[in-house]
């Protein structure tokens, strides 16, 4: 029987893009306990059961692998903290929404927390990959400073320059992540719920 393929002439079978998915899961099991330099073709290939042969097939080169699957991290990052705030009219609402969220995302999700952080926010032997509107600092929280600026466009915030409190915001959420990830004893919920009585702080009137 032939494989069954997905919409357009060139596009992968079903097959080929389970066996995508799973070197990418592959890869992330890897960078998140061996690290990223020490996360080789030879070894994603031995961690999937297939050759290298095979690996290079689906991505022709480590680095295509790789970022492959820091695409694929960041779109199921960007999409849960998507759908978190999409019912969320009310600027404060949806403002705790994303700094719950950008917490709750990463607790869930430690092996792409790790993946992130050895991919993005380390550069050992200058092997940081770049990825336009994410790997730097006021990228990663443009969202957060449009949403603040909304807030005041709505009468709800006091007057501060939204990117610099965005950064403010997103350097504390960084940072206790970062924290847990050391010491997994840190009570991440509660550090949530100190980070929205933060965030309220920064941002509310006071008139």
């Amino acid at each position: 029987m032939t494989p069954r393929r997905s919409p357009g002439p060139d596009a992968p079978t079903f097959t080929e893009l389970a066996r995508r998915q799973q070197i990418i899961e592959c890869t992330i099991d890897l960078i998140s306990t061996r690290g990223f330099p020490a996360t080789s073709l030879s070894a994603i290939a031995e961690e999937a059961g297939i050759s290298k042969a095979a690996v290079l097939y689906h991505f022709a080169s480590k680095d295509n692998l790789t970022r492959d699957t820091l695409s694929y991290v960041l779109q199921q990052f960007t999409r849960y903290v998507n759908e978190c705030l999409a019912h969320q009219a009310d600027p404060r609402a949806a403002v705790l929404a994303y700094v719950r969220a950008m917490i709750s995302y990463q607790q869930a999700n430690r092996r792409h927390v790790r993946v992130i952080t050895e991919m993005l926010l380390d550069d050992a032997g200058g092997t940081r990959l770049k990825t336009p509107g994410s790997h730097d600092t006021a990228g990663r929280w443009q969202a957060l400073a449009d949403l603040l600026a909304q807030g005041q466009r709505a009468g709800q915030f006091r007057e501060f320059a939204p990117q610099a409190v965005a950064l403010a915001i997103g350097g504390a959420i960084d940072g206790v992540v970062a924290h847990w990830l050391s010491d997994p004893g840190l009570d991440l919920d509660a550090a949530a719920d100190e980070l929205e009585v933060f965030t309220l702080h920064a941002i509310e009137r006071r008139d």
